[in-house]
């Protein structure tokens, strides 16, 4: 009975933490499973997971996660590692860094916006031919 073993962050992951409509917290989250806040968050989000930020949801504060939709309103920095998505009655204000951006129409999306990407390397031969052009020249 009491000697239950704790479960596994690999456990946690498919289940999802959830803050309703009409809560407010101040302060810091961290989450290891997905999360879904439909009520407001004055501080810093950071999960392991994907965040949801429903119609009626609202933070003021940093978040950092995989993965986010947001239908409702965010004020801060965005740290996304896969993908964002902004629902078309989203309002979003600050600066998002993201893997890739999907925007419906009809989104207040008033940010700066950096995509993080890859960066392509030249195959030897590209870069040998306009060395030598620009040599020629």
């Amino acid at each position: 009975m009491f000697n239950k073993q704790k479960n596994s962050s690999m456990e946690l992951f498919g289940k999802t933490n959830r803050i309703v409509e009409g809560t407010r917290i101040r302060g810091d989250i961290f989450s290891v499973a997905d999360f879904r806040l439909d009520g407001e968050l004055i501080g810093n989000f950071t999960s392991q997971g994907k965040l949801v930020i429903g119609p009626t949801g609202r933070i003021i504060g940093n978040i950092t996660c995989k993965n986010l939709d947001i239908e409702g309103t965010y004020e801060g920095k965005i740290d996304v590692s896969e993908l964002l998505t902004i629902k078309a009655k989203a309002k979003i204000k600050g600066e998002a860094l993201v893997g890739k951006l999907a925007v419906e129409p009809g989104a207040e999306f008033f940010a700066s916006c950096q995509m993080r990407g890859t960066v392509k390397k030249l195959n030897t031969s590209e870069n040998e031919k306009s060395t030598r052009e620009e040599k020629a020249i």
